[in-house]
């Protein structure tokens, strides 16, 4: 039986490939969905990439995910530092939880150096470009296994 795994997007990662592509690379979240989805299905995981805008639309999408997902990898965006809503509905979630950043946060703004996430996240991966939705999953694979 295969695995769903949800990948959630926060906020301004539609506009991925075009808004500050010297930070965050010139691939766009269509690009990461068709890479994750490829290898998915090598890992045998079912992949169902989501995005939005709105910290509540993020919220809704955990809570289908305790339904619908064996496990979450979430790159909230700004949302990372300042959303404990999104904390708490990943409370809600028993699978695992990888968080990815695409830019090394703690080489930016002091800001960013914080994470509500983190406090739920399983593992993070911060700093390896698009790549880290790939290894993110790659360990998903490993840990449901």
């Amino acid at each position: 039986m295969t695995k769903k795994i949800f990948i959630l997007n926060g906020p301004n990662l539609n506009l991925l490939g075009k808004r500050q592509p010297e930070i965050y690379g010139h691939d766009t979240l269509d690009d990461v969905a068709a890479n994750c989805a490829a290898l998915g299905a090598d890992l045998g995981l079912e992949i169902e990439l989501k995005q939005s805008n709105f910290e509540g639309g993020i919220v809704e999408m955990i809570h289908d995910a305790r339904e619908q997902a064996a496990g979450i990898i979430i790159n909230p965006g700004a949302y990372t530092h300042t959303s404990v809503a999104i904390l708490d509905a990943l409370n809600t979630f028993e699978g695992p939880v990888f968080e990815v950043h695409i830019s090394n946060v703690h080489k930016r703004e002091s800001f960013r150096h914080h994470s509500y996430v983190s406090l739920r996240a399983d593992g993070v991966m911060a700093g390896f470009g698009v790549q880290g939705y790939e290894l993110a999953l790659r360990r998903m694979a490993v840990v449901l296994n």
